[in-house]
């Protein structure tokens, strides 16, 4: 073996995102992002179709990531969608699993997703530019049994689901211009580094944007919340008093 090849497979073990170990199904790779106190990991079980994403990771939030995230790239118009559940009991409310749609693999990339916290907050969280801070929109309802993103020229929609039905508009989007091919994919964050949290991904689907995404909901809106995060509501409701 000679010296090149040597230091090529040096830096392939020392890559910050792990090459990915076996078939990942619908996806190319998968590594850590950001500072992680312990390696997460990525396990595609073909016979059951489902991603299972162990993570530690301080959050996805303010101005970076730290996070386990298991992608491929697209461009254009496109639609992912996926049953989440967390495996086990935890005391960590904020524990998240994620479809995510980012700019690059930094740890403050431009991004938005959906995040499942583990309280059952479902919202649109979402950063607009590299090294800016995080902002969410809450859906008007928690715990949804499947989640979509619809990528739709620059603006990206959340669908919620329940009880096996297919998602529909939660009301909740977001303008965000990201230049092609970007990486869409699974995330987990424990949300506590010392901790390790994991996630079962199932029927996950990369398809085609849906146009019903982008229907106006008449019936909601958006209200703005004292943190300055914003939240879906009934068309009429007022926005909660300060506390």
């Amino acid at each position: 073996m000679n010296s090149t090849r040597i230091l090529l497979g040096a830096f392939l073990l020392m890559s910050p995102l792990a090459r990915a170990e076996g078939e990942l199904g619908l996806f190319k790779d998968h590594g850590d992002i950001g500072s992680v106190s312990r390696p997460g990991t990525a396990v595609y079980d073909a016979s059951k179709d489902t991603y299972t994403i162990a993570a530690a990771g301080a959050n996805m939030w303010t101005n970076t990531d730290a996070m386990h995230y298991v992608w491929k790239r697209r461009s254009g118009d496109f639609s992912v969608a996926a049953d989440i559940a967390f495996i086990g009991t935890s005391t960590q409310p904020h524990r998240k699993a994620c479809l995510v749609i980012r700019q690059n693999l930094n740890t403050g990339s431009a991004y938005v997703d959906v995040a499942q916290h583990g309280s059952g907050l479902t919202s649109l969280q979402f950063r607009d530019a590299e090294g800016g801070m995080t902002k969410e929109i809450e859906c008007m309802t928690d715990s949804p049994t499947r989640v979509r993103l619809d990528r739709i020229g620059d603006t990206v929609y959340l669908s919620v689901g329940y009880n096996g039905g297919e998602p529909k508009p939660s009301g909740a989007s977001f303008n965000l211009h990201l230049s092609d091919p970007v990486y869409v994919g699974l995330a987990v964050s424990a949300h506590d580094d010392n901790a390790f949290e994991t996630a079962v991904f199932s029927d996950v689907k990369i398809g085609t944007a849906s146009s019903a995404a982008a229907e106006p909901q008449a019936d909601l809106t958006i209200i703005t919340l004292p943190s300055g995060d914003r939240r879906v509501a009934k068309a009429g409701d007022a926005a909660p008093a300060p506390h």
